[in-house]
């Protein structure tokens, strides 16, 4: 069975599995982004993340990046896998994974792909630290979802 190339899990992220779908004779690069839970923001101590999403959209705004990429790197190939629900410190919260040709486009598309997960993919976290917890909102932290969710979201 063939595993989708873009993937919103609760399940622990493994990065030899997302490296493997991008494997190709025609790559000369393979260039891996692995997003991991840090223990410092800002000065405040984390404790843990938990990460929510709408994970049909999630998964197909996933997909788009991995769209907008190949137009832009037209052989480069891509996978990328989220994960969601509680994480620990130094836990990996996502992991993005580009094959070309050469590596300078590797690096590129990889960068490409993370600043777009933050700017368009429906995922949200909530900090919890020593002293609170606070839902952040989308990913840039630039909209606040005191609610936990984006508004107008439903859980069907």
């Amino acid at each position: 069975m063939t595993q989708a190339n873009y993937n919103v899990t609760t399940a622990p992220l493994k990065i030899e599995t997302v490296t493997s779908r991008v494997v190709h004779p025609h790559a000369g690069a393979i260039n891996t982004f692995i997003g991991t839970v840090r223990e410092l923001t800002k000065g405040k101590r984390t404790l843990y993340l938990e990460y929510e999403a709408y994970v049909p959209m999630a998964e197909k705004k996933l997909q788009q990046i991995g769209k907008e990429i190949q137009e832009q790197w037209p052989e480069a190939r891509v996978a990328i896998d989220h994960r969601i629900g509680t994480l620990d410190i130094t836990d990996i919260a996502v992991v993005i994974a580009v094959s070309t040709p050469h590596r300078a486009d590797a690096y590129d598309a990889s960068r490409y792909a993370i600043e777009r997960i933050k700017e368009i993919v429906p995922i949200w976290k909530k900090e919890y630290w020593e002293d609170g917890e606070k839902w952040i909102g989308d990913q840039k932290e630039h909209v606040y979802y005191p609610t936990g969710r984006p508004e107008g979201l439903r859980d069907d």
